[in-house]
Protein backbone atom coordinates (compact mmCIF):
# COMPACT_ATOMS: atom_id res chain seq x y z
CA UNK A 1 0.00 0.00 0.00
CA UNK A 2 1.31 3.03 -0.96
CA UNK A 3 1.72 6.17 0.82
CA UNK A 4 -0.90 7.75 -0.48
CA UNK A 5 -3.42 4.73 -0.17
CA UNK A 6 -2.31 4.90 3.56
CA UNK A 7 -3.50 8.50 3.90
CA UNK A 8 -6.53 7.80 2.86
CA UNK A 9 -7.09 4.69 4.51
CA UNK A 10 -6.49 6.42 7.81
CA UNK A 11 -8.57 9.50 6.78
CA UNK A 12 -11.45 6.75 6.80
CA UNK A 13 -11.41 4.93 9.89
CA UNK A 14 -11.04 8.53 11.47
CA UNK A 15 -14.35 9.33 9.42
CA UNK A 16 -15.84 6.52 10.93
CA UNK A 17 -14.80 6.68 14.36
CA UNK A 18 -15.43 10.59 14.47
CA UNK A 19 -19.10 9.64 13.77
CA UNK A 20 -19.80 6.52 15.83
CA UNK A 21 -20.73 9.13 18.61
CA UNK A 22 -23.33 10.91 16.85
CA UNK A 23 -24.42 7.74 15.15
CA UNK A 24 -25.07 6.49 18.78
CA UNK A 25 -26.97 9.58 19.86
CA UNK A 26 -29.10 9.08 17.33
CA UNK A 27 -30.31 5.21 17.79
CA UNK A 28 -30.80 6.09 21.43
CA UNK A 29 -26.63 4.49 23.21
CA UNK A 30 -26.03 5.95 26.07
CA UNK A 31 -22.52 6.94 26.89
CA UNK A 32 -21.34 5.58 29.89
CA UNK A 33 -19.32 7.85 32.45
CA UNK A 34 -16.94 5.41 34.60
CA UNK A 35 -16.73 6.75 38.32
CA UNK A 36 -13.82 4.82 40.01
CA UNK A 37 -15.40 5.62 43.53
CA UNK A 38 -18.93 5.13 45.18
CA UNK A 39 -21.61 6.93 44.98
CA UNK A 40 -22.36 10.22 46.79
CA UNK A 41 -18.95 11.30 46.85
CA UNK A 42 -17.56 14.78 45.28
CA UNK A 43 -16.10 12.89 42.19
CA UNK A 44 -19.77 11.35 41.85
CA UNK A 45 -21.59 14.43 42.56
CA UNK A 46 -19.80 16.80 40.32
CA UNK A 47 -19.83 13.56 37.38
CA UNK A 48 -23.92 13.27 37.59
CA UNK A 49 -23.87 17.24 37.68
CA UNK A 50 -22.41 17.49 34.37
CA UNK A 51 -24.13 14.33 32.66
CA UNK A 52 -27.52 16.35 33.41
CA UNK A 53 -25.88 19.39 31.25
CA UNK A 54 -24.64 17.79 28.48
CA UNK A 55 -27.73 15.73 27.49
CA UNK A 56 -28.82 18.16 24.87
CA UNK A 57 -25.53 17.91 22.83
CA UNK A 58 -24.46 14.48 24.06
CA UNK A 59 -27.41 12.48 24.85
CA UNK A 60 -27.79 10.32 27.71
CA UNK A 61 -24.95 10.07 29.87
CA UNK A 62 -25.57 7.16 32.20
CA UNK A 63 -22.83 7.03 35.39
CA UNK A 64 -21.32 3.81 36.87
CA UNK A 65 -19.59 4.00 40.04
CA UNK A 66 -16.61 1.26 39.96
CA UNK A 67 -15.31 1.68 43.52
CA UNK A 68 -12.33 -0.51 44.92
CA UNK A 69 -8.51 -0.72 45.09
CA UNK A 70 -7.90 2.89 45.87
CA UNK A 71 -9.64 3.98 42.41
CA UNK A 72 -7.66 1.44 40.19
CA UNK A 73 -10.70 -1.04 39.26
CA UNK A 74 -12.75 2.10 37.45
CA UNK A 75 -9.76 3.23 35.94
CA UNK A 76 -9.10 -0.26 34.43
CA UNK A 77 -12.10 -0.48 33.30
CA UNK A 78 -12.12 2.70 31.77
CA UNK A 79 -8.64 1.86 30.41
CA UNK A 80 -9.58 -1.67 28.77
CA UNK A 81 -13.04 -0.09 26.90
CA UNK A 82 -13.23 0.32 23.55
CA UNK A 83 -11.92 3.51 22.11
CA UNK A 84 -15.09 4.97 20.15
CA UNK A 85 -16.41 7.62 22.63
CA UNK A 86 -18.91 5.34 24.74
CA UNK A 87 -17.09 4.83 27.59
CA UNK A 88 -14.97 7.28 29.50
CA UNK A 89 -14.28 8.01 32.92
CA UNK A 90 -13.20 10.20 35.50
CA UNK A 91 -9.26 10.24 36.13
CA UNK A 92 -8.27 11.59 39.91
CA UNK A 93 -5.20 12.85 42.00
CA UNK A 94 -5.17 9.26 43.10
CA UNK A 95 -5.93 7.09 40.50
CA UNK A 96 -3.54 8.98 37.84
CA UNK A 97 -0.47 10.44 39.98
CA UNK A 98 -0.22 8.73 42.96
CA UNK A 99 -1.59 5.07 42.61
CA UNK A 100 1.09 4.43 39.91
CA UNK A 101 3.99 4.94 42.85
CA UNK A 102 1.75 3.67 45.53
CA UNK A 103 0.71 0.41 44.04
CA UNK A 104 3.15 -2.69 43.65
CA UNK A 105 1.47 -3.92 40.70
CA UNK A 106 -0.87 -1.70 38.63
CA UNK A 107 -3.63 -3.15 36.10
CA UNK A 108 -2.99 -0.11 34.33
CA UNK A 109 -0.38 2.38 32.84
CA UNK A 110 -1.48 5.87 33.45
CA UNK A 111 0.50 7.21 30.88
CA UNK A 112 0.04 5.58 28.50
CA UNK A 113 -3.88 4.02 28.37
CA UNK A 114 -5.63 7.05 28.56
CA UNK A 115 -6.56 10.39 26.21
CA UNK A 116 -7.44 13.27 28.54
CA UNK A 117 -10.40 14.75 27.42
CA UNK A 118 -10.91 17.86 30.33
CA UNK A 119 -9.93 18.72 33.55
CA UNK A 120 -12.88 19.03 35.66
CA UNK A 121 -12.17 20.81 39.22
CA UNK A 122 -9.66 21.45 41.83
CA UNK A 123 -9.92 21.52 45.60
CA UNK A 124 -7.49 23.11 47.77
CA UNK A 125 -6.17 21.52 50.58
CA UNK A 126 -5.68 23.54 53.72
CA UNK A 127 -3.04 22.93 56.86
CA UNK A 128 -5.05 23.17 59.90
CA UNK A 129 -4.74 22.72 63.43
CA UNK A 130 -7.22 22.08 66.24
CA UNK A 131 -8.15 25.72 67.26
CA UNK A 132 -7.46 25.13 71.14
CA UNK A 133 -4.32 23.70 70.95
CA UNK A 134 -2.89 26.37 68.32
CA UNK A 135 -4.28 28.61 70.62
CA UNK A 136 -2.45 26.86 73.93
CA UNK A 137 0.89 26.88 71.43
CA UNK A 138 0.64 30.48 70.34
CA UNK A 139 0.49 29.34 66.37
CA UNK A 140 -1.24 32.07 64.38
CA UNK A 141 0.50 31.19 61.49
CA UNK A 142 2.87 28.91 59.04
CA UNK A 143 5.83 30.42 60.20
CA UNK A 144 4.60 29.60 63.88
CA UNK A 145 4.41 26.04 63.23
CA UNK A 146 7.43 26.02 62.00
CA UNK A 147 9.57 27.67 64.64
CA UNK A 148 7.53 25.74 67.45
CA UNK A 149 8.89 22.51 65.50
CA UNK A 150 12.34 23.49 64.99
CA UNK A 151 12.56 24.54 68.75
CA UNK A 152 10.90 21.56 70.27
CA UNK A 153 12.27 18.67 67.65
CA UNK A 154 9.98 15.45 67.31
CA UNK A 155 7.37 16.47 69.46
CA UNK A 156 4.88 17.28 66.62
CA UNK A 157 2.49 14.81 64.86
CA UNK A 158 -0.21 14.71 62.28
CA UNK A 159 -2.84 12.65 61.11
CA UNK A 160 -4.16 11.71 57.19
CA UNK A 161 -6.51 9.39 55.80
CA UNK A 162 -3.57 6.73 55.66
CA UNK A 163 -0.49 5.77 54.42
CA UNK A 164 -0.62 6.95 50.95
CA UNK A 165 -3.33 9.56 51.03
CA UNK A 166 -3.19 13.08 49.73
CA UNK A 167 -3.05 13.78 53.84
CA UNK A 168 -0.26 11.82 53.84
CA UNK A 169 2.03 13.18 50.81
CA UNK A 170 1.09 16.32 51.35
CA UNK A 171 1.84 15.91 54.90
CA UNK A 172 5.46 15.05 53.80
CA UNK A 173 5.95 17.43 51.08
CA UNK A 174 5.10 20.48 53.94
CA UNK A 175 8.23 18.81 56.11
CA UNK A 176 10.74 18.61 53.36
CA UNK A 177 9.93 22.34 52.26
CA UNK A 178 10.08 23.75 55.71
CA UNK A 179 12.59 21.02 57.26
CA UNK A 180 11.21 19.65 59.94
CA UNK A 181 9.90 16.85 61.75
CA UNK A 182 6.77 15.74 62.43
CA UNK A 183 5.64 12.19 62.79
CA UNK A 184 3.26 10.51 60.64
CA UNK A 185 0.16 9.08 61.74
CA UNK A 186 -1.71 6.81 59.24
CA UNK A 187 -5.88 6.51 60.33
CA UNK A 188 -8.74 4.48 58.32
CA UNK A 189 -10.01 7.47 56.07
CA UNK A 190 -10.20 11.07 56.06
CA UNK A 191 -13.63 11.44 58.92
CA UNK A 192 -11.49 9.71 61.34
CA UNK A 193 -8.82 11.26 60.61
CA UNK A 194 -10.09 14.57 61.44
CA UNK A 195 -11.74 13.54 64.23
CA UNK A 196 -8.35 12.88 66.17
CA UNK A 197 -7.51 16.09 65.08
CA UNK A 198 -10.57 17.53 66.70
CA UNK A 199 -9.91 15.74 69.68
CA UNK A 200 -6.43 16.66 70.30
CA UNK A 201 -4.99 13.22 68.98
CA UNK A 202 -2.68 14.66 66.53
CA UNK A 203 -1.42 18.70 66.15
CA UNK A 204 -2.16 19.24 62.05
CA UNK A 205 -3.40 17.72 59.18
CA UNK A 206 -3.55 18.48 55.69
CA UNK A 207 -6.83 18.27 55.00
CA UNK A 208 -9.51 18.65 51.86
CA UNK A 209 -11.20 21.80 52.00
CA UNK A 210 -14.35 20.50 51.74
CA UNK A 211 -13.87 18.39 54.49
CA UNK A 212 -12.43 21.14 56.93
CA UNK A 213 -14.52 23.99 55.86
CA UNK A 214 -17.34 23.42 58.07
CA UNK A 215 -14.91 23.05 61.13
CA UNK A 216 -13.03 26.05 60.42
CA UNK A 217 -16.22 28.38 59.92
CA UNK A 218 -17.09 26.59 63.77
CA UNK A 219 -13.83 28.40 65.27
CA UNK A 220 -12.65 24.25 65.85
CA UNK A 221 -9.96 24.50 63.57
CA UNK A 222 -7.96 26.85 62.89
CA UNK A 223 -6.72 27.44 58.78
CA UNK A 224 -2.85 28.23 58.39
CA UNK A 225 -2.45 28.00 55.06
CA UNK A 226 -4.30 26.43 51.98
CA UNK A 227 -2.21 24.71 49.41
CA UNK A 228 -2.65 25.71 46.00
CA UNK A 229 -0.61 28.29 44.12
CA UNK A 230 -3.34 30.88 45.19
CA UNK A 231 -5.65 31.90 48.05
CA UNK A 232 -8.93 30.30 48.33
CA UNK A 233 -11.81 33.02 48.02
CA UNK A 234 -13.53 30.42 50.47
CA UNK A 235 -10.76 31.33 52.92
CA UNK A 236 -10.60 34.87 53.13
CA UNK A 237 -7.67 35.81 54.82
CA UNK A 238 -5.94 32.36 55.14
CA UNK A 239 -2.58 32.70 52.66
CA UNK A 240 -1.19 29.99 50.75
CA UNK A 241 1.80 27.69 51.24
CA UNK A 242 3.01 29.12 48.29
CA UNK A 243 3.68 32.63 49.80
CA UNK A 244 6.13 30.87 52.21
CA UNK A 245 7.78 27.99 49.91
CA UNK A 246 7.85 29.26 46.17
CA UNK A 247 5.91 26.57 43.81
CA UNK A 248 4.20 25.01 46.82
CA UNK A 249 1.46 23.28 45.34
CA UNK A 250 -0.60 20.13 46.00
CA UNK A 251 -4.69 20.51 45.37
CA UNK A 252 -7.16 17.38 44.95
CA UNK A 253 -8.18 17.21 41.40
CA UNK A 254 -10.43 14.96 38.80
CA UNK A 255 -11.45 15.26 35.42
CA UNK A 256 -12.58 13.23 32.35
CA UNK A 257 -10.52 10.71 30.13
CA UNK A 258 -11.33 8.16 27.66
CA UNK A 259 -9.24 5.19 26.50
CA UNK A 260 -6.27 5.75 24.40
CA UNK A 261 -7.07 5.43 20.93
CA UNK A 262 -9.99 6.93 21.25
CA UNK A 263 -9.91 9.43 17.75
CA UNK A 264 -9.10 12.82 18.02
CA UNK A 265 -12.54 14.51 16.54
CA UNK A 266 -13.98 11.98 19.15
CA UNK A 267 -12.17 13.80 22.03
CA UNK A 268 -12.68 17.25 20.55
CA UNK A 269 -16.66 16.44 20.44
CA UNK A 270 -17.07 15.08 23.92
CA UNK A 271 -14.23 18.14 25.15
CA UNK A 272 -16.61 20.43 23.67
CA UNK A 273 -19.25 19.37 25.38
CA UNK A 274 -17.55 19.10 28.48
CA UNK A 275 -15.96 22.64 28.78
CA UNK A 276 -19.07 24.12 28.09
CA UNK A 277 -20.86 22.47 30.88
CA UNK A 278 -18.16 23.51 33.15
CA UNK A 279 -18.26 27.05 32.23
CA UNK A 280 -22.20 27.07 32.58
CA UNK A 281 -23.06 29.93 35.97
CA UNK A 282 -25.20 27.10 37.21
CA UNK A 283 -22.05 24.47 37.34
CA UNK A 284 -19.70 27.23 39.25
CA UNK A 285 -22.89 27.55 41.60
CA UNK A 286 -23.39 24.01 42.11
CA UNK A 287 -19.18 23.09 42.10
CA UNK A 288 -19.12 26.00 44.82
CA UNK A 289 -21.05 24.08 47.56
CA UNK A 290 -18.41 21.12 47.11
CA UNK A 291 -15.47 24.31 47.29
CA UNK A 292 -14.76 22.96 43.72
CA UNK A 293 -13.63 25.29 41.21
CA UNK A 294 -13.94 24.14 37.50
CA UNK A 295 -11.42 24.17 35.62
CA UNK A 296 -12.19 23.83 31.77
CA UNK A 297 -9.16 22.69 29.70
CA UNK A 298 -8.19 21.53 26.18
CA UNK A 299 -7.19 17.71 26.16
CA UNK A 300 -3.57 18.41 25.73
CA UNK A 301 -3.22 20.59 28.53
CA UNK A 302 -5.21 18.22 30.33
CA UNK A 303 -2.50 15.57 29.53
CA UNK A 304 0.15 17.57 30.15
CA UNK A 305 -1.01 18.46 33.34
CA UNK A 306 -1.47 14.65 34.57
CA UNK A 307 2.18 13.74 33.66
CA UNK A 308 3.34 16.61 35.10
CA UNK A 309 1.58 15.58 38.48
CA UNK A 310 2.99 12.01 38.03
CA UNK A 311 6.24 13.26 38.14
CA UNK A 312 5.82 15.35 41.03
CA UNK A 313 3.86 12.22 43.37
CA UNK A 314 6.42 9.93 42.26
CA UNK A 315 9.05 12.08 44.61
CA UNK A 316 6.44 12.09 47.48
CA UNK A 317 5.53 8.75 47.38
CA UNK A 318 9.21 7.67 47.53
CA UNK A 319 10.08 10.07 50.39
CA UNK A 320 7.56 8.90 52.58
CA UNK A 321 8.41 5.39 51.87
CA UNK A 322 4.73 4.19 51.22
CA UNK A 323 3.45 1.23 49.59
CA UNK A 324 0.55 -1.13 48.93
CA UNK A 325 1.35 -4.36 47.74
Amino acid sequence: MNRRNILLASAAAAAVFSSSLAMAQDTGAPIRLIVPYAPGGPLDITARALAERVRDSLGTVIIDNKGGAGGNIGADAIAKAAPDGLTIGIAATATHAVNPWLYARMPYDAGKDFAGITQMVRVPNVLVMNADKAAQLKINTVADLIAYAKANPAKLNYGSGGNGSAGHLAGEMFKQRAGIFALHIPYRGGNPAQLALLSGEVDFNIDNLATAAPNIRAGKLKALAVTSLQASPALPGVPPLSKTFKGFSIDTWWGLVAPAGTPKPVIAKLNKAFVAALNAPETRTRFGTLLAEPVPTTPEQFDAFMASERAKYQSLVKASGAKVD
